[in-house]
């Protein structure tokens, strides 16, 4: 007790804010008569994610460089508190989305989405700070479970049943195999502490035990594959992101993708980088576990992911299909900096992640509007749409034309800058592949664009707008367009505050 009095609770400032409100608007939605009007607990959460970016930025602003915290099992570093501001802007702009979209007649109790939405927050930022396996744990299922009911939130619709049925499944058994082998590593090193585990595995690795390292982490990669939704565990996203409330299927493509790479990336380059196997007799250079072993895989699972995404999303004509195989190439894409390492390939994923969460959540913020207008989520609801609102048509062509990876957008500079470094690491067929799925996404995001301006729409009449939604839109839409111009902005940001070293750090306990 007195060890938790003494403890530096401000260190833990971002995810105390949104506890407090989570637990709030809890019992204020408990409460609360059910004809109150909820959406005033939207707003709220807002104003406490916005408390927690202020924390977060000045975290990053630490000179104490790397703390821990709850006897080594959690961190705040850079690399985290960089997550961490990706997951609160990204759930902000999810919940001023919601507000508008959420009807009494799909969704009775209203109250639980925001709740809910703030508690896989919290696990979202557990996942980007936790220094060992069991809070990394805790804050995986924390989100997952969170997302679990959001998925079905439609308690009326078959397919939001299908899709909560089919999410709860599918996480289950990739959660069992993610610690099957983590268990391994454990076994192994004699410790669940991430940095303790990195010192330890090469003893483990050079006395015989080579196999099991194998075998745990194909198993734990394995596992987490399918919060990032690449091959081959992406067959959920179609079916979970038609089903669910669409902005919940806007936090999934982009807050939980985001944390699936946090976790991904702290695990496999904090454990495994320091992993030597070998000296290449020729070059005289040390090759180590991720480079000689992991690399190669996670380029092919890459490449297979841009591939099937692609090739599968050109033959969907309900929308939130096409974008849920959409985000599963974009996840290819994203894999490609840690397939082949560099100094800024860290660097790359969070910028592409930060393009990524503008553009997506912008495309996903004009399917709520068009489809809640249309009544139906076929392709051909875009028809007519830059005829009925010109200023929505133009800003969805630009959100397109990034996730396509086309010029003056953030989704260009992002997948440039990834082509670049695979190309400077000689993965020449890796870039290839890149060029090949990105021409092949032209076909179907372009096919989008073709609706809104050479199709004629059901109605004539002018589109109207929510305020909330026209925010979402003007904001993603300046982000979007900012960043392509003037991308080094964002990349000198991510540059001067991401130091790649506090990964393997051991900082100092608090």
């Amino acid at each position: 007790m007195t060890d938790l009095l003494h403890l530096n609770w401000g260190l833990l400032a971002p995810e105390l804010t949104i506890v407090i409100i989570a637990t709030v608007i809890t019992v204020a939605d408990l409460v609360m008569n059910d004809k109150g009007d909820r959406r005033v607990f939207g707003w709220i959460s807002v104003i406490g994610i916005i408390i927690a970016i202020y924390f977060t930025v000045n975290q990053l602003n630490n000179p104490n460089g790397v703390e821990y915290l709850l006897n080594n099992t959690y961190r705040v570093d850079s690399f985290g508190s960089l997550f961490k501001l990706i997951f609160l802007v990204g759930t902000g702009l999810v919940f001023i989305m919601a507000i508008n979209y959420i009807d009494k007649k799909e969704i009775k109790y209203d109250g639980e989405m925001y709740y809910l939405l703030l508690t896989a927050l919290l696990g979202a930022m557990m996942m980007a700070s936790s220094a060992d396996l069991i809070t990394l744990y805790i804050g995986l299922e924390l989100l997952s479970i969170s997302s679990y009911i959001m998925a079905g939130m439609k308690k009326n619709n078959l397919k939001s049943n299908e899709a909560a049925y089919k999410y709860v499944i599918i996480g289950g058994v990739s959660s069992a195999i993610f610690l099957y082998g983590a268990s391994y590593i454990y076994g192994l090193t004699g410790t669940s502490n991430i940095i303790e585990m990195a010192s330890r595995l090469p003893n483990a690795y050079h006395g015989d035990y080579k196999f099991y390292v194998y075998l745990g982490s194909f198993m734990m990669l394995v596992g987490l594959a399918y919060k990032i939704s690449v091959v081959p565990n992406y067959m959920w996203a179609p079916d979970v992101y038609e089903g669910a409330p669409t902005p919940i299927t806007a936090f999934l493509s982009v807050i939980s993708k985001a944390a699936g790479f946090a976790i991904i990336t702290r695990i496999f380059v904090t454990l495994f980088v320091p992993l030597v196997i070998a000296v290449d007799p020729k070059t005289n250079q040390q090759m180590t576990f991720f480079s000689h072993e992991l690399a190669l895989y996670l380029a092919v699972i890459a490449a297979l992911t841009m591939i099937v995404g692609n090739t599968m999303a050109l033959r969907q004509t309900n929308v939130k299909r096409l974008l849920a195989l959409s985000s599963v190439a974009q996840a290819g894409y994203i894999l490609v900096p840690l397939a082949t390492l560099t100094v800024v390939s860290v660097n790359n994923i969070i910028f592409y992640l930060m393009a990524y969460l503008l553009m997506n959540i912008g495309v996903f913020t004009v399917v709520t509007i068009v489809n809640k207008d249309a009544g139906t989520e076929d392709i051909r609801s875009f028809a007519g749409l830059y005829h009925r609102s010109p200023l929505l048509g133009v800003a969805m062509t630009f959100f397109l034309m990034s996730l396509a990876g086309l010029p003056i957008t953030a989704g260009f500079i992002g997948k440039f800058n990834i082509f670049v470094g695979a190309l400077i690491e000689d993965a020449y067929w890796l870039a290839g592949v890149m060029l090949l799925t990105s021409v092949i996404s032209y076909f179907y995001y372009f096919n989008i664009v073709r609706q809104m301006y050479m199709r004629p729409g059901h109605t004539e009449a002018p589109l109207r707008v929510a305020y909330s939604l026209q925010l979402v839109i003007l904001l993603t839409f300046l982000g979007t367009v900012l960043i392509g111009l003037l991308p080094n902005v964002a990349l000198d940001f991510i540059a001067n505050n991401l130091n790649i070293n506090d990964m393997f750090n051991l900082g100092i306990t608090k």
